[in-house]
């Protein structure tokens, strides 16, 4: 059995984020499904794995974590000699470009990109209606984040190099809801975001969760 359990479900963009960088790294791990309909997430039993009761946990053997950024940030260096290269080795300059990077998907990306998934997919996949101002308003947020990227895709062919990294992987659950939307003009509507969209998108790893999804 592997020494690594991911407790979570495809559903949750988190849990989507580490299942992408495991099949990236070429890991093997064990899913272990979190049923949230009936609150086993918050659970004496879940909660030991993650306190604040949500999505995913994750074990290596005695090591316990808890947030999906955290989680793909031991993977890559930890399993740094296997499967894809999510780090840039070399210079702590070209370090800390991946570092602004990912911190940049964090504290510009996410936001607006998660407060029009939750408008526009998520919402009506629960039954419930969407607030058209919501949409609006972060919209209009995201396309200015996405502005700054098509300049930064100008000029390289991924964020943080011409490397597919950490720093990209960690836009795929938001994107890939987003692109099932009407939303996905934002992306479509920007050359060079596009053609980043589309790469990223169409890795085998990301096909691995989405056929996850669909089971």
């Amino acid at each position: 059995m592997a020494a690594i359990k991911v407790h979570g479900t495809p559903l949750s963009t988190a849990t989507q984020r580490v299942l992408a960088c495991l099949y990236e790294k070429e890991i093997d791990f064990q899913f272990v499904p979190v049923n949230m309909a009936t609150g086993e997430h918050k659970s004496d039993n879940f909660l030991a794995l993650n306190p604040f009761g949500q999505v995913p946990a994750f074990e290596d053997g005695d090591l316990k974590l808890f947030e999906s950024r955290a989680v793909t940030h031991y993977l890559a260096h930890e399993y740094a000699d296997k499967g894809t290269q999510l780090l840039i080795p070399g210079s702590n300059k070209e370090a800390a470009v991946l570092e602004l990077w990912k911190e940049v998907e964090g504290q510009q990306f996410n936001s607006p990109s998660s407060a029009v998934a939750w408008e526009l997919f998520f919402k009506p996949f629960l039954g419930m209606v969407t607030d058209a101002a919501v949409v609006e308003e972060n919209e209009t947020k995201l396309g200015k984040v996405l502005d700054v990227y098509e300049t930064r895709l100008a000029e390289s062919k991924y964020l943080a190099s011409d490397n597919f990294t950490l720093a990209d992987l960690y836009h795929l659950p938001n994107i890939q809801s987003l692109l099932a939307t009407p939303a996905k003009k934002v992306f479509e509507s920007r050359p060079h975001v596009s053609a980043w969209v589309k790469e990223i998108t169409a890795r085998p790893a990301w096909a691995k969760v989405l056929a996850m999804l669909k089971q």
